[in-house]
């Protein structure tokens, strides 16, 4: 009985711990009123993208159940006017952001798989003394830079010129071209970690390769990993936003960058401005709020910038 309840202590103090850690967290996190506002807004156009099917109706994207004039400018019906065939510029943006944003997290969750994997096994094995683990870090750095070397606009937009327009494509186009710079900060960071006591003592008792990375690494880079994620997210629908603003988007779905692309291309000047403007404004808030999240967490979770 003894083991047991020395276990069920042990796990007791562990959480009791972490729930400790979370509330101090929230509380240095409430102190920066840039991140709450950035908060109070990404919770805001979260709750807007959940409910689009109870906000407006899914018939109002489509052309045929239009009943509006065309570049009408805002009425009781259709507060911010109509497009070019007819339809809610509202509806279209309350719906567009489901797909931006579900681009902007899908993408960024790829982006950032491939650069912590390849950031934490680089980091790893560079800071080994051997001559396969400083070709391992060689490799995965040489490739690294290649992808930092080439414009991101270019290279994505020849992958979504040939693999074709779809949501799928712009999610694996976005997220396979963006995470070097992640796998950069990361390898920084973990070739830091692998310098401490803690490691050398876990290689020391037989630790293998695997569960030092994933055990040891992976937790104390966690922390910047997740202050990158949000400010990823960012550049992540605005690079949604170019490609479906050139044409390179799934025209079968209503996002943002399809909204400005449909506006620009119909010449919005004559017609309704809300239609190129709504999403514009959108896309420049949401931006800003992850940026302000992302920024607050980087103070919150880094301890030289909490200090300062």
């Amino acid at each position: 009985m003894t083991a047991p309840t020395a276990t069920t202590a042990g796990a007791r103090r562990v959480g009791h711990s972490r729930g400790q850690a979370l509330a101090r967290f929230w509380v240095r996190y409430r102190k920066d009123r840039g991140g709450m506002t950035g908060l109070a807004v990404l919770l805001f156009m979260i709750v807007v993208a959940l409910a689009a099917p109870l906000l407006a109706s899914s018939r109002g994207l489509n052309p045929i159940f239009a009943t509006y004039p065309a570049n009408a400018g805002p009425g009781w019906h259709y507060p911010l006017g109509t497009d070019a065939d007819g339809r809610s510029v509202l509806t279209e943006l309350i719906w567009g952001s489901r797909i931006s944003l579900l681009i902007g997290f899908a993408a960024t969750l790829l982006s950032m798989v491939i650069g912590a994997l390849i950031g934490i096994v680089a980091g790893h094995f560079g800071a080994l003394n051997g001559w396969l683990g400083r070709q391992t870090d060689n490799l995965l750095m040489r490739i690294t830079d290649w992808f930092l070397v080439v414009p991101f606009l270019p290279l994505a937009i020849v992958l979504a010129r040939t693999l074709g327009p779809s949501l799928h494509v712009i999610i694996f186009v976005i997220g396979i071209t963006s995470w070097p710079g992640t796998a950069r900060i990361i390898r920084a960071q973990a070739l830091a970690v692998e310098a401490r006591p803690y490691l050398e003592r876990a290689r020391v008792l037989g630790a293998g390769h695997w569960h030092q990375m994933v055990k040891h690494v992976l937790p104390n880079v966690m922390p910047l990993l997740l202050a990158n994620t949000i400010l990823t997210v960012a550049g992540t629908i605005l690079s949604e936003t170019t490609l479906s603003f050139l044409g390179l988007g799934d025209p079968t779905r209503a996002s943002w960058g399809e909204m400005l692309n449909a506006a620009f291309s119909s010449g919005v000047g004559t017609g309704n401005v809300f239609w190129l403007l709504a999403p514009g404004i959108a896309i420049i808030v949401v931006v800003m709020a992850f940026t302000l999240v992302g920024h607050a967490l980087e103070a919150v979770l880094n301890p030289k910038l909490r200090e300062r």
